[in-house]
């Protein structure tokens, strides 16, 4: 894949970024330097070689869910708010 100023200004449209020439044509420079770097990925033979889904042994630790007592109970966590409706802490609306 080659990238060109057209394909670097379609994606600053898609972006909604400003991009002035210089910009334009240093990421041109940049990027396709990235993709030939990586492209060199595809010359290694990697015939008999296990794909690595994990590079360092992974355990799940299991254990119990189990509720602790707290220290706080709701009631003197809702007299900390500055509003309470329906045993609920009252916000502002987002939409």
């Amino acid at each position: 894949m080659e990238v060109n100023q057209e394909v670097i200004a379609h994606l600053a449209e898609l972006s909604n970024f400003a991009l002035t020439e210089a910009e334009s044509a240093h990421l041109v420079t940049d990027l396709n330097g990235i993709i030939n770097y990586i492209s060199q990925l595809d010359e290694l033979n990697t015939d008999h070689v296990e794909p690595t889904y994990q590079v360092f042994e992974m355990e799940n630790i299991w254990r119990d869910d189990e509720i602790l007592p707290q220290e706080a109970d709701p009631d003197q966590l809702l007299a900390l708010t500055k509003a309470v409706e329906g045993h609920q802490i009252k916000v502002p609306k987002v939409l």
